[in-house]
């Protein structure tokens, strides 16, 4: 089993000619309204790839927060855990330019995601389950999430989404983090700009007391540590229609792997098929394949 504790947004997207500067009003070419939130997008992501996987979250009790969690059934996410917790849902405000975003994020409900919550969506976790989590819910619940994990003997995995400082203390409870080049460079301070760069920063990420690295570095593929070696992953050249979920896609598609037994750099390369697939579409949780269509790509490669 798969347990994803964060974040359920609606996302507003405006998809615009260019990004506008301060003091304009800018025409948007379309508008349409998704559901999504990093957490939500990787249990669906889980979801499609043949994953049990239950979502942890909160929903406000405005008139987004049922149709975020209906979302999450629909796709097949144990949404028994996400909890309506009063007040206005988790939105983002998405501006889409040639494929390209730009998003502000409303916490709403997210922030309202408690310890409580943890406890009673990781009652039935056992030793070998995973648990994935991001930053769009309160760091202590972040952390004490991972605390009741590891004495759980399950594994944790972190997206550092949005990035901010972080402790020691949840490095050392992460057995792998999966940061992007910005994420990477506020939090250990080395912008992984070539691969010389990528190792140090996996050597300060390994200095906090993280076990495994994964960086993914956009249009370059990724970097995965495994003990004292690190792979690259090449990138998929497809045509990029909108980014939106690319990486929660990838972190999913990692985790469903590694739950089926996959070594981390080959649940990589399975991960990097799936998000390829995922920018060639717009939307969030819409855009995300299904194992059948990320199979037929990883055969290919």
């Amino acid at each position: 089993m798969i347990y994803v504790l964060g974040s359920v947004n609606m996302d507003l997207v405006f998809d615009v000619p260019y990004m506008p500067v301060g003091g304009e009003t800018l025409s948007a070419n379309t508008f349409n309204t998704f559901c999504g939130g990093k957490g939500a997008n990787q249990a669906v992501a889980l979801a499609k790839l043949s994953s049990k996987v239950r979502m942890i979250a909160g929903i406000g009790s405005d008139g987004y927060g049922k149709r975020l969690k209906d979302n999450l059934i629909a796709c097949g996410v144990d949404a028994e855990h996400v909890r309506e917790n009063g007040g206005d849902s988790g939105l983002a405000a998405i501006l889409v330019e040639n494929g390209e975003n730009r998003i502000i994020l409303h916490g709403g409900a997210n922030m309202r995601v408690s310890a409580s919550d943890v406890d009673a969506g990781l009652k039935d976790a056992k030793a070998g389950d995973i648990l994935l989590t991001q930053l769009e819910i309160p760091l202590e619940t972040v952390e004490y999430a991972f605390k009741v994990a590891k004495e759980k003997g399950m594994t944790t995995v972190l997206n550092p989404a949005p990035a901010v400082p972080l402790k020691n203390s949840l490095f050392e409870l992460t057995d792998i983090i999966t940061p992007n080049e910005t994420e990477t460079e506020i939090l250990v301070g080395v912008c992984p700009k070539d691969i010389v760069h990528v190792a140090l920063a996996i050597k300060e990420f390994y200095k906090r007391g993280v076990k495994n690295v994964i960086i993914t570095l956009g249009d370059r593929g990724a970097a995965v540590s495994h003990g004292q070696n690190i792979t690259e992953i090449e990138p998929r050249k497809v045509k990029v229609v909108d980014t939106t979920a690319a990486g929660d896609t990838f972190v999913g598609a990692v985790c469903n792997r590694l739950e089926n037994g996959w070594d981390i750099v080959e649940a990589c390369r399975f991960a990097n098929c799936a998000s390829s697939l995922t920018i060639q579409r717009h939307g969030a949780s819409d855009s995300i394949p299904t194992i059948s269509e990320v199979e037929k790509v990883y055969g290919g490669v």
